[in-house]
């Protein structure tokens, strides 16, 4: 399977599948990491989750950059820039040691992991051998163009078989780093709590609670014990079961596949008059949404306006609604820096990143 095919697959699993779950589990696998305390401490010394001002940012420039390397293939300028991007980001960091390279294989293992797991758990059938294998192939290719190194794991010298046979190691490793990495720790917590604000800021206030159970029914016993919460009342854990049951049968069995116009497309395919780029739908603040008449007027943004939140195009170019430009995104203080290196990443990608196997 080729790195192109992996990411087409991958594509028709997000958009037309299981778009809900899917997007919810890669939101979760960034979450989980947070309860290593390694990256938790990390953060919160960059700022980035020390307030609200900054945290939905970076929420939503997180969520992009990932996104733009997962909707556009992997040969295509879009798709190379974000990881150009995202690798730049990390250099200084990675070369410094404050974040460690095992932190960052970690990190890679969920995106890959999560997906499989929650559909496994939520959705109305698992993921077929085919689907793993993309899923598998497709990460195992990113982590490639990312420079993020494999020896730690049994075959990581020798060479994988596939996306499975990649699937499993890095999986089975994953689960021996949480076991040793995975611990209490009050900056767990604090970053736990800044980021539930952003899942549950469309929830009006007296449903904020009930957003908190759910995330914490979404989480396992370790994570839930690494970020010093309590689990929801009994009560609620069997609503949310019976909820997730009958999702599962109502789309077994009742549902008509998803056609192709209901797909989840989450950016704008071409840019704007700006040379930026438009994000479609949005959770937390209207971060690069284009103030639409739709947008500000629709019964979305009525919802929005009833709980005092802002609407795309509010507060100036407080939330930039000229669209994102892929080489500013991250952090305020590295916007307009790095274009050299971003420029030198991106013609070794051109070279290497062809869409072709990953694997010997």
């Amino acid at each position: 399977m080729t790195d192109q095919d992996a990411w087409a697959i991958q594509k028709t699993i997000m958009q037309t599948e299981f778009p809900f779950i899917i997007l919810k589990s890669l939101q979760f696998a960034l979450f989980r990491t947070y309860g290593i305390p390694t990256i938790s401490t990390l953060l919160l010394k960059t700022s980035q989750f020390s307030d609200s001002a900054t945290s939905f940012k970076r929420y939503a420039d997180t969520g992009t950059l990932i996104g733009e390397f997962m909707a556009f293939d992997p040969s295509s300028e879009r798709a190379q820039t974000a990881i150009a991007r995202t690798k730049f980001l990390h250099k200084g960091y990675r070369a410094s040691g404050k974040i460690l390279e095992a932190d960052m294989l970690y990190t890679l293992s969920l995106f890959a992991i999560e997906p499989i797991r929650f559909v496994r758990l939520y959705e109305w059938r698992e993921m077929t051998e085919m689907e793993r294998c993309a899923i598998g192939t497709y990460w195992k290719s990113l982590g490639d163009a990312l420079g993020i190194s494999y020896d730690v794991l049994p075959s990581g010298k020798s060479g994988f078989q596939d996306g499975i046979h990649w699937l499993e190691e890095i999986g089975a490793w994953s689960q021996q780093y949480e076991a040793q990495h995975m611990k209490p720790h009050p900056r767990n917590k604090e970053i736990a709590d800044k980021t539930i604000d952003v899942l549950v800021y469309n929830l009006p206030g007296f449903m904020k609670p009930l957003g908190e159970y759910f995330v914490s029914y979404l989480m396992d016993e370790r994570l839930r014990n690494a970020m010093m919460m309590k689990p929801p009342p009994a009560f609620f854990s069997l609503t949310f079961a019976s909820i997730f049951k009958l999702r599962q049968l109502y789309l077994r069995y009742l549902a008509l596949p998803r056609p192709n116009c209901m797909r989840l497309d989450v950016f704008a395919e071409k840019p704007n008059k700006h040379g930026r780029n438009w994000v479609l739908i949005y959770e937390g603040a209207p971060f690069y949404v284009q103030p639409t008449i739709w947008n500000r007027w629709g019964p979305v943004a009525w919802f929005k306006w009833a709980l005092g939140q802002p609407l795309p195009g509010d507060d100036g170019d407080k939330y930039y609604p000229h669209g994102y430009y892929t080489p500013d995104l991250g952090p305020k203080y590295f916007e307009g820096k790095g274009r050299k290196e971003l420029e030198a990443i991106q013609e070794t990608l051109r070279q290497e990143r062809t869409g072709q196997c990953p694997f010997p």
